[in-house]
């Protein structure tokens, strides 16, 4: 009999009490900033918050990844050498990287999983990766499902991709505009998100076609329809972005998708990777937490709407038209939805988002502190639901262990055994004189009843098996003296975590997909130079971060495209240039390779950061 596949829940911990919240609501491993060199500078962490993440994880059976996701200069390599170690020493599972030039240093034999930074977007640069040693690839997110499959059929791999939160506009490790502007690297941790600015699109003839508009800004993505496809096309690992995100996200969010992932792991006959189950004190709710509306993106081939034009923040969940709006109140139908300390959206007269706090709601109408800009008929919604994020910080999630319980008589008192799910177990022993019950049905009942009180325990009751030769009578007392000695043997039964994975990196020439590599091959150290030529690469172009010159070369290639979003597509003909201008008098060139479903953004009189 073969083993049956697992399907990992991968989410994302910003810190320890992110990552613990996490694990929490069933996550099966989870992955965390490094204190340096990872893609989200601002969420570093140290090496001994990692240590107690992995700890705390391991007894779930749930892994720690740290990114260790950025390129890193020659004076840096050494650096980021020992924290691999440090990471591998403290317990982490895997590391993620980015940069090529570690696999040419001496590294412990920790697992590396290859950043979606490293531009995972072919067949053949999979196999590279694979072929190199890594145990994991993570895929683009602007991969179709056929185009995943095809990645599969070439591949071994394990396969990771991302199914919910943020998108990045840019192919990831190709998004050179934040650099290009004012020095803050992407591939170095420190965006600064110029996608998410304003921008006006115009034509050849410099006519406006959209104006002060988010253009370069896409709607966040969800994939919790799609679960099971994706299993299918060969992913293992289902992964939530958000390192920057909330502890009431974090909870929100993976408490859904554990959810959604169990019904295919049931359905489809895969297996959990960790143990233990999540019970959330609340019901998730995609809606409730932050997003820029939803889109499966190009899961499917070209995407209908996956923009968000209007604004990069939350709107929040629609609650229907303002009417009556008067004297800082408004009426809308359905106003008992709304609380005091809820928060509401609105878009003015100017189109841009505004917001508000209920301070009351009464006779259907909501009274709220800013209403300045609101007109009957203005579309509301709710981006803050007190309620819910009470609920979400009062119950959060607990995750226990399935415990069976077998109680039994024998030669001079009772025995209760306790097994577990990961297949620890233990007994305690009550000696005494066995009385008969008087009321059979009450005694065992009470017995039933005494034994099952798991309450705060890592337990829950999965079955409880009574083997008595006949009914007999124990004090309650007894009852929970038996049941807490018996899980507290369960507790010193339980051994340590199984040992790690461990995959040394051994060096070969296995050919890479090209022969050259300009600035967007992202190499900033000898190192990562040396890997390269070894596996076939005739020509390495420095990277951008380390001197390479932008002038004229595209800033951004991006799956997304404006002329399509604008129905400006023209089969057969060509159509003129259209130029992106930002709040600043820049102007983008934008070019169109259609064959390849692609739009690349370009600098006009650009020059060096």
């Amino acid at each position: 009999m073969t083993e049956s596949k697992t399907l990992e829940l991968l989410a994302p911990a910003k810190d320890l009490k992110t990552g613990i919240d996490a694990v929490n609501c069933g996550a099966d491993a989870v992955y965390i900033g490094a204190e340096r060199f990872g893609a989200r500078i601002s969420a570093g962490n140290t090496v001994a918050d990692i240590e107690k993440l992995a700890a705390y994880a391991h007894r779930y059976r749930a892994k720690v990844y740290a990114a260790v996701n950025t390129i890193v200069s020659d004076e840096e390599l050494p650096r980021a050498q020992r924290l691999v170690r440090q990471l591998w020493e403290a317990g982490c599972d895997a590391a993620i990287i980015q940069d090529m030039g570690l696999l040419e240093t001496e590294l412990p034999p920790i697992p590396l999983i290859a950043s979606t930074q490293t531009h995972n977007v072919t067949p053949e640069k999979v196999l590279f990766l694979e072929k190199a040693g890594f145990k994991r690839v993570i895929l683009a997110r602007e991969l179709t499902l056929e185009e995943i499959k095809a990645v599969r059929a070439r591949t071994t791999v394990e396969l990771e991709a991302f199914v919910h939160g943020a998108l990045c506009v840019c192919y990831s490790g190709q998004c050179y505009l934040s650099y290009a502007l004012g020095g803050r690297s992407g591939n170095r941790g420190e965006c600064a998100q110029p996608c998410r600015k304003l921008y006006t699109l115009k034509d050849g003839s410099g006519e406006a076609i959209a104006v002060n508009k988010h253009l370069l800004s896409l709607k966040d993505l969800n994939l919790s329809r799609r679960l099971a496809h994706l299993a299918a096309a060969g992913v293992t690992s289902f992964k939530i972005e958000g390192r920057l995100k909330d502890r009431d996200y974090v909870r929100n969010v993976v408490s859904f998708y554990r959810r959604e992932l169990d019904k295919v792991i049931a359905k489809k006959g895969f297996a959990r990777p960790s143990a233990g189950t999540s019970f959330a004190g609340f019901e998730p709710d995609l809606k409730k937490t932050f997003n820029r509306g939803y889109t499966e993106y190009f899961i499917d081939g070209n995407p209908v709407d996956v923009a968000s034009p209007d604004t990069p923040k939350f709107v929040g969940e629609p609650l229907g038209l303002a009417f009556e709006v008067k004297n800082g109140s408004f009426g809308i139908h359905g106003a008992d939805r709304l609380h005091p300390g809820d928060g509401i959206s609105f878009f003015d007269k100017s189109g841009a988002l505004t917001g508000s706090l209920v301070n009351g709601v009464a006779g259907g109408r909501v009274r709220a502190d800013n209403l300045k800009g609101m007109e009957n008929g203005t579309a509301l919604y709710r981006n803050l639901d007190r309620e819910f994020m009470r609920a979400l910080e009062r119950g959060g999630c607990a995750r226990r262990f399935a415990l069976r319980l077998e109680f039994a008589d024998r030669e001079g008192g009772f025995v209760l055994k306790a097994s577990d799910e990961r297949g620890f177990s233990a007994e305690a022993v009550w000696r005494g004189v066995k009385s008969a019950a008087q009321k059979p049905e009450q005694a065992l009942d009470t017995i039933r009843r005494q034994l099952s009180k798991l309450g705060e325990t890592d337990y829950y009751l999965q079955a409880l098996e009574l083997k008595l030769s006949k009914p007999y009578f124990l004090p309650v007392s007894a009852l929970n003296d038996l049941r807490r000695d018996a899980l507290a043997a369960l507790a010193r039964a339980e051994p340590p975590a199984p040992p790690r994975e461990e995959r040394p990196i051994v060096p070969n020439d296995y050919p890479y997909p090209e022969e050259k590599l300009d600035y967007r091959g992202n190499v900033l150290n000898s190192r990562a130079a040396r890997f390269y030529k070894r596996h076939g690469v005739k020509e390495v172009g420095m990277a951008a971060e380390g001197g390479a010159d932008l002038a004229g070369l595209p800033l951004m290639t991006t799956r997304f495209c404006l002329r399509r979003q604008y129905g400006l597509c023209r089969k057969g003909k060509a159509v003129e240039p259209l130029f992106l201008e930002d709040a600043e008098g820049r102007r983008f060139r934008l070019e169109f390779d259609c064959a390849r479903c692609a739009m690349r953004v370009y600098l006009e009189g650009g020059e060096e950061p």
